[in-house]
């Protein structure tokens, strides 16, 4: 990596807002170092390297411990001045029905990987008076999730991770910012078995690219819990703050149950 241009790191950047996310940041002048357990991870980088980035990409399963520290140690002794903690799945479902060893996958990426990578980076940042950690939340994080009980609980932790460590590193230099894309058209509803028996899935979705240029336009502002994507997404983040639980969490399920995916009518 070089010394005279700034450094991100992106977690989950083969494909959809990661890959869209480190496009942004190449565009705008910065090396990367770009992670996924996939691989796509190579040719993601190959086409990150045509816009002039020198990319370095780090193949690890971050479910593991094994993966979080190869990541680690990829990093270790370089300056990042922005990570952004992407990679994230889900599992839909019935919570009686689902095997717990996805939901087990689900905890141990969106959750234990999260405060795994977020320590020593956000150590780092700290001690060197200046840096950006940004994490991909949702807006689930806002409401119940039934039929994805454990992904949307996986995002109120983050976002309530994040939004307590904005208040301790206030006035140290560092900037922590949680995103809240809609539905997005990436492949998180395959992997999650959503993809064709729910209404969530079959609906129309964001577009990634402009979640993850709303999210890049975010991050360099500091700002700090931004509702990114189409009016649809930020008109669903507003309803977050003001319904009560119940009610978002029956409007979920009406989504997200298996079987709704051939409804079309929203009364329904």
């Amino acid at each position: 990596m070089t010394d005279t241009r700034p450094l991100a790191l992106i977690t989950g950047a083969s494909a959809g807002i990661g890959y869209e996310l480190a496009r942004q940041f190449a565009g705008h002048g910065y090396d990367l170092v770009i992670n996924a357990e996939d691989e796509r991870l190579a040719s993601a980088a190959l086409r990150l390297r045509e816009t002039g980035a020198r990319v370095r990409s780090v193949r690890a399963d971050l479910r593991t411990l094994e993966g979080v520290g190869t990541l680690l140690t990829a990093v270790d002794g370089l300056n990042v001045d922005v990570a952004a903690l992407n990679a994230g799945v889900g599992r839909g479902g019935a919570f009686v029905d689902t095997d717990p060893a996805d939901d087990q996958a689900v905890i141990d990426l969106n959750i234990t990987a999260t405060v795994r990578l977020a320590k020593p980076l956000l150590r780092a940042m700290v001690a060197r008076g200046e840096g950006r950690i940004a994490f991909t939340s949702s807006v689930a994080a806002m409401m119940p999730g039934p039929f994805q009980p454990v992904y949307n609980a996986s995002k109120s932790f983050v976002q309530s991770f994040a939004e307590a460590l904005q208040e301790e590193v206030a006035d140290t230099g560092v900037t922590i910012t949680s995103f809240m894309p809609g539905a997005t058209e990436t492949d998180f509803f395959r992997r999650a078995g959503m993809a064709e028996d729910t209404r969530m899935g079959t609906s129309g979705k964001d577009d990634p690219a402009q979640v993850a240029e709303q999210a890049f336009t975010a991050i360099v502002k500091g700002e700090k819990k931004p509702v990114t994507g189409s009016l649809k997404a930020k008109a669903l983040g507003a309803a977050g703050k003001l319904l009560p639980d119940g009610v978002k969490a029956a409007s979920h399920r009406k989504l997200a149950e298996p079987g709704t995916g051939g409804n079309t009518d929203p009364q329904k």
